[in-house]
């Protein structure tokens, strides 16, 4: 190297001063390899660990909440009938319902066609187990989840009319061993009468109890309850797990349309009581190679009337 008066000056670098720098080298570099190692071997175990503990704390917890007492129970009722309102279930009606899901062994699956005043209470008295709700109308469920909180509610749209209830009915007839067989998975179903539009998982859960108790209107274009009264019993006789019953109740059951397609569909010997509007069905898991709905088959004719109440 080179100054301003010409002369050369050299830099001399001791031997120690280099090993110095090289082993502080050497040494920072071990400690990064180390602690790198360390942080592997600990996210690695943490990772594994996590589904442990977590399936350790959940067989040590208890499995849920204790039910409801009878007296809490007949309390919802009683208060839930004598509401200052029209439209709404009998505490007869209600008792016939809420005396099934206390003895239902939770997790318990309820399914509720039709959001209606009682909407609070099956998902109150079923609060160990999952209550689905479907109702026709989508502005009305998503107002009710928003409005409560907890509710699962979806919507659901029905081709069907009142007026033509009797054609569905012979076309049911006539398709039993196809489109609509009384043992299928509705998802897939081509069926005038069977909903294929609800969500996937109300085709795969085990329905203890099926509450049928809408659509709501009444009048020969709407479309009455055929549809979710079919839906009903093929969900019941095609269940794959859980209890082999299921309790299918229908509501407005002196209907001619609900009565109907009740006996169609749910048939009268599995009728085990009704009181008031309100019908009883406890329907067996099925089998796929039978190809009837009723074992023995004695319903009356469609009423031309049909949409009369």
């Amino acid at each position: 190297m080179k100054n301003g008066n010409g002369n050369t000056k050299f830099i001399l670098l001791h031997p120690y001063i280099q090993k110095q720098g090289s082993s502080n080298r050497l040494w920072l570099l071990a400690f990064l390899s180390i602690f790198t190692i360390a942080f592997l071997i600990t996210l690695i175990y943490t990772r594994n660990s996590i589904p442990t503990t977590v399936a350790a704390v959940a067989a040590a917890a208890p499995s849920g909440t204790p039910p409801l007492s009878k007296p809490v129970v007949d309390a919802l009722v009683h208060y839930a009938s004598n509401y200052n309102t029209t439209g709404h279930m009998s505490n007869a009606e209600m008792k016939m319902i809420s005396d099934v899901l206390r003895k239902c062994s939770p997790p318990c699956n309820l399914l509720v066609f039709g959001l209606t005043l009682e909407t609070l209470l099956w998902r109150a008295l079923n609060h160990n187990g999952r209550t689905v709700f479907i109702d026709e109308n989508r502005y009305y469920a998503a107002y009710v989840e928003e409005k409560h909180p907890g509710i699962e509610a979806y919507d659901v749209q029905y081709t069907t009319k009142i007026s033509e209830m009797n054609e569905l009915i012979a076309y049911a007839k006539e398709t039993i061993r196809n489109e609509c067989r009384p043992f299928q998975n509705l998802l897939f179903s081509d069926c005038k009468l069977g909903l294929n539009d609800l969500p996937n998982h109300a085709y795969e859960l085990a329905w203890d109890v099926i509450l049928v108790d809408g659509p709501r209107e009444y009048w020969p274009e709407a479309p009455g309850r055929m549809s979710p009264i079919f839906t009903a019993g093929v969900l019941a006789r095609s269940k794959k797990g859980g209890s082999p019953k299921t309790h299918v109740f229908v509501h407005d059951f002196n209907r001619n349309v609900e009565r109907i397609s009740s006996n169609e569909f749910l048939c009268k010997d599995n009728l085990v009581e009704s009181q008031d509007w309100l019908g009883h069905f406890v329907l067996e898991r099925g089998d796929k190679n039978v190809f009837q709905f009723c074992r023995s088959h004695s319903s009356s004719p469609p009423s031309s009337s049909s949409s009369s109440s």
